[in-house]
């Protein structure tokens, strides 16, 4: 054990910066905070601090314990599980989960063609032969239980034999998807249980309940058709899950159910504006905290739990504030450590007292970096759509903004669709990071955004290019009025669904914007629908498949397509792609480079081969970030460059 402070844990918080403003090198200079727990005795929480390497080009996790009170932190040099309770070990300590990769399909030609050990060729019968970023090989992951007999584990045994479905979830579940009963019994899991084209068309994703003993398994969530995942027990035995309600919709409003081995009841349904993104149980089981976008942020609430009919569940929002509550980490007595992030800060653990509503910081991991910077301002406006609503535009300004001067400024197109735009801190679309090279950001909260109830969430689906691209442009035109924002140096940015948006808004602006940035943006909605990977995303927000001629809502919704509009592309326009980007594939980056080149705009395209639809290695990071704001000073240049 080595004693430390924390605002000290991380070296860089003792280097001396010249400069006064975020930089992508100094952006990735920041120690990335994670909650894990809290320790058995429950006197300190545990965290990690993942720190970028970017002449490794890795990154490297160091563990921390720091009192719950407040105080010197200790980085645990030893394993961190002995000081955590282990939730993979039964409670009875008889039993524990493991996870491993299970050769069920032969795929590779090495397996069907064993006499062919030189040849190289994969055999698909059905989709999903790729997702997100990895060609399907035939492996599964599935779980396993040990017993453990004095000590030692004997053998283990899969809970999905020959079953061809994945637990944990791919690509990104984790030890989430599954979990012990704490009568230590019955093992909760969560999958998929589709296999090939039926997997890609659907949501439905299951908790699956199997009995140690006779080795049944129990579909709990059988009647419903949407996602169900994130199950957590109580100490109690009632089961808390977040389900989607809609096969083939992944935005559907996402609620809090709770099932006491009779009845099931939904906490949340009756709130339009409530969409939760996570929840942790009470430390006394009677009621849970969750976090929410609302208006703009995310912010913590708590839900009483009651399986009275007659009892209506009652949600108080507890925090309030221009940041983000991203996660509760831990409870001890009236003292609850959460996650909190802003567009100035990255993520740290601070306390919220319970009743009180006293918010402090615990962990200072980046403090020594943001003490030499300027910080950037952010405020609200709020802008009137052309169908008469009121929208939220987050407006971000650059560090000592000085409001007798004018500044370029662009559009932040959000990605998803259906995803909050809040004080959320990102580490490639970073707001401090872009205000701080000298630009306005307007960053509207649009159709499709969660946090201002179900109807605006999604009147997108299915109208990619109408009232949203409106909303676009009223964010826009409103931001400009202004007298600090130089109309004649606007640009317009954004990826995923942002990267589709700034294609369509080359064809819709009518020469408000003097350039464009797309980073895996869809461009032609047929070769989309031709490549992707998951079709439920497609058929629910195309409405259908291009072919269906006879489907009013699909053939609208294909005629909107970007490539439909290229004769009025005509500005600057730089395209990003991942090479293994199997939810956007390449060739819609491809393409519209290439009609950009052949109608001679100036264009630039950045081609990363290793990555998917984010940009995960430091170094390809920094390329990106560098060949970002230098696409702008050529296009967009602050005063005085």
């Amino acid at each position: 054990m080595k004693q430390i402070l924390l605002f000290l844990a991380v070296a860089i918080s003792t280097v001396s910066f010249a400069q006064n403003k975020m930089t992508p090198e100094l952006l990735w200079k920041l120690g990335r905070i994670g909650g894990i727990g809290i320790t058995k005795d429950k006197a300190y929480v545990v965290f990690v601090v993942n720190q970028p390497d970017i002449q490794g080009n890795i990154s490297n996790n160091k563990y921390y314990k720091i009192p719950i009170g407040g105080g010197k932190g200790i980085e645990v040099e030893d394993a961190v599980d002995s000081i955590l309770v282990n939730d993979k070990i039964s409670p009875d300590g008889k039993y524990v989960l493991t996870t491993d990769e299970v050769q069920i399909k032969k795929v590779h030609s090495t397996d069907l063609y064993p006499d062919l050990p030189k040849a190289n060729a994969c055999v698909y019968e059905s989709l999903n032969y790729r997702h997100w970023d990895t060609w399907e090989d035939g492996k599964f992951g599935h779980v396993f239980y040990s017993p453990i007999i004095n000590g030692r584990l004997e053998d283990a045994k899969d809970i999905m034999p020959n079953e061809p479905f994945d637990c944990p979830q791919k690509p990104s579940g984790g030890g989430e998807d599954f979990i012990w009963n704490p009568d230590s019994k019955h093992i909760l899991y969560v999958t998929k249980k589709k296999f090939g084209t039926a997997y890609t068309l659907s949501t439905n994703t299951d908790l699956y309940e199997y009995d140690i003993t006779t080795g049944a398994t129990k579909d709990l969530t059988e009647n419903n058709k949407g996602y169900d995942i994130a199950p957590a027990y109580n100490s109690k035995g009632i089961l808390a899950w977040l389900q989607m309600k809609h096969d083939g919709y992944e935005s559907d409003k996402q609620d809090l159910v709770v099932y006491n081995g009779k009845t099931t009841i939904n906490l949340t349904k009756d709130n339009d504006k409530i969409q939760v993104e996570g929840f942790k149980w009470s430390e006394d089981n009677r009621s849970l905290f969750f976090w929410a976008p609302i208006n703009g942020t995310i912010q913590l609430f708590t839900v009483n739990l009651s399986f009275d009919a007659n009892t209506k569940p009652i949600i108080k929002q507890l925090t309030k504030g221009e940041y983000d509550i991203s996660g509760v980490v831990a409870q001890k007595n009236d003292t609850l450590v959460l996650a909190r992030n802003d567009m100035n800060h990255a993520s740290e653990l601070y306390t919220y007292i319970l009743g009180a509503g006293e918010m402090k910081q615990l962990t200072h991991v980046n403090d020594g970096i943001y003490k030499t910077i300027d910080l950037c301002k952010t405020e609200r406006k709020y802008v009137t759509t052309t169908d008469g609503l009121k929208m939220l535009v987050w407006i971000i300004y650059p560090p000592k903004f000085d409001s007798s001067k004018k500044y370029p400024t662009l559009l932040y197109c959000q990605g998803g669709p259906q995803v909050a735009l809040t004080q959320f801190y990102s580490y490639r679309w970073n707001m401090q990071l872009i205000a701080s090279q000298g630009y306005i950001v307007v960053a509207p909260c649009r159709r499709g955004m969660p946090g201002f109830g179900t109807k605006w969430n999604e009147q997108v689906s299915k109208d990619w290019g109408g009232q949203v691209i409106k909303d676009y442009l009223s964010a826009i035109d409103a931001a400009s009025k202004a007298s600090y924002v130089d109309k004649n140096r606007l640009g317009c940015v954004g990826a995923s669904f942002g990267g589709f948006s700034v294609y369509a808004l080359e064809s819709a602006h009518q020469g408000r914007f003097k350039t464009f940035i797309a980073h895996d943006g869809i461009f032609d909605f047929k070769s989309m629908y031709g490549t992707t990977d998951e079709m439920f995303f497609e058929n629910w927000e195309s409405g259908g498949s291009y072919w269906d001629n006879n489907n009013a809502v699909a053939q609208r919704s294909f005629s909107q397509s970007p490539s439909n509009f290229v004769e009025k592309w005509n500005t600057p326009i730089m395209i990003v792609q991942g090479g293994k980007d199997f939810r956007v594939p390449i060739g819609q980056g491809q393409e519209a480079f290439q009609a950009a080149q052949l109608k001679g705009i100036k264009s630039k395209f950045l081609y990363i081969p290793d990555e998917n639809h984010w940009v995960l290695s430091p170094q390809n990071a920094l390329v990106w970030q560098r060949e970002f704001f230098k696409w702008l000073d050529e296009t967009l240049p602050p005063a005085g460059r």
